[in-house]
């Protein structure tokens, strides 16, 4: 095992418990490896901070934990090459080069697997490998970092800044100092491009999928949000048409009665749509040690009684789409402004003037008038057709925020 951290320390500790000899563990590699030492690890386990010891020793599965695109890329390869087989949970190493380790491992006659890549504890790839291999799948989404869904829960249930609420997750742990990959959807696109390439056989980088943050979403979000029967969650989802994959990911209007709507604290849920199988959906704890260690432990165990080789329809039965962001959905636009009258009549004429249609203007009473709130919803449109409009109202005097716009689903 290649990576002593969370995950790791859960790993071992289940590989050292509970695998009734199916797995041995041998190697432990990290870095000041001896602060990192546990009583409960067998004696006979070399701890080391030598990766090339581990590769040139006799192990037949090397576990990669240390996350990030370099060394670990270069560790991957070279455990392939020597014909080793590897699991790893590294979502951007996955995300990046996954068809290429494939064919890699298929090459070397060894396997490459990463469940706990995506979700966490919920085993959803397996499930895209095996379980939905028989359906056609064309759409994908999910609620897929829980960082963002604990920081959202919290706005919406104690109606707290959304600072407070990034502060209270980074003191449970829930949030890196520097959250920013979580806040700005970094990691949530690349655990939708590993889904689009196992559930929907695209391979796409995850620079080409558009990623919105949740830094902009207020307490009175919720609010309006709440008076059309919605709350807010950072959705991630991808839709593969004829040849073209729309792909998002961003904070949404969900519907509250809606399987997101349902969706609290830090848990993952995905959402899959099959031509023939329908809608199947997989809930669970999406961040921790334990519940990725125990997709970890899986995979482990998938390698270990070989019951396949490298996933043919991952590492070969791939295109390469076109992607979009250019949904059609209805929206909501939320804006603060100093009050005066014909504020609602530009905003209108400017929608007018792109054709767009207004749904319902909401207020709500009780705000300062030098900074208020109201939201205007649209009926369905494109995406392309409404940022243009956003431009141009974004211009006007009266703003004193940058407006917000969100797509409603469902």
């Amino acid at each position: 095992m290649i990576g002593f951290g969370n995950v790791g320390r859960s790993v071992a500790r289940i590989l050292c418990e509970t695998t009734n000899g199916a797995l041995e563990l041998t190697h432990i590699c990290n870095r000041n490896y001896k602060r990192k030492m546990q009583p409960w690890v067998p004696a006979d386990v070399v701890w080391t901070d030598d990766i090339q010891q581990v590769l040139g020793s006799d192990v037949g599965i090397v576990i990669e934990l240390i996350g990030g695109l370099n060394p670990a890329e270069q560790i991957v390869r070279g455990a392939l090459m020597a014909g080793k087989s590897v699991v790893t949970a590294n979502k951007q190493l996955i995300a990046r080069h996954g068809p290429d380790l494939l064919q890699l491992a298929k090459d070397h006659g060894a396997q490459l697997e990463f469940g706990a890549s995506v979700a966490g504890g919920v085993p959803v790839l397996p499930a895209l490998r095996s379980g939905l291999s028989g359906d056609r799948l064309h759409g994908i989404s999910g609620i897929l970092n829980g960082t963002c869904n604990y920081i959202l829960s919290r706005i919406e249930g104690a109606r707290i800044p959304f600072s407070e609420a990034l502060e209270e997750a980074q003191a449970r742990g829930y949030a890196e100092a520097d959250a920013s990959e979580d806040l700005d959807g970094g990691d949530a696109r690349a655990k939708l491009a590993i889904l689009a390439l196992a559930g929907l056989h695209a391979r796409i980088a995850p620079e080409a999928i558009r990623a919105r943050s949740i830094r902009t979403i207020d307490a009175v979000d919720f609010d309006y949000a709440a008076e059309i029967g919605c709350t807010i969650r950072q959705i991630s989802r991808a839709d593969l048409q004829e040849g073209t994959l729309f792909a998002d990911v961003g904070p949404s209007l969900v519907y509250i009665n809606s399987p997101f709507g349902r969706v609290y604290a830090n848990q993952n849920l995905v959402l899959t749509s099959g031509k023939y199988g329908g809608d199947m959906a997989f809930l669970g704890a999406g961040a921790g040690g334990d519940p990725t260690a125990v997709a970890v432990i899986s995979d482990l165990l998938f390698v270990a009684h070989n019951l396949s080789a490298a996933r043919p329809e991952v590492s070969s039965l791939v295109s390469t789409p076109r992607v979009s962001s250019d949904f059609e959905s209805r929206w909501y636009l939320r804006f603060f402004v100093k009050d005066k009258p014909g504020i609602v009549a530009r905003l209108s004429a400017i929608l007018a003037a792109h054709h767009l249609n207004i749904n319902a203007l909401l207020q709500k009473p009780g705000h300062d008038k030098s900074a208020l709130p109201f939201v205007i919803t649209l009926e369905p449109c494109r995406d392309s057709l409404l940022h243009p409009a956003l431009e141009e109202m974004a211009t006007l005097e009266f703003n004193t925020r940058p407006s917000l716009c969100l797509p409603i689903l469902g």
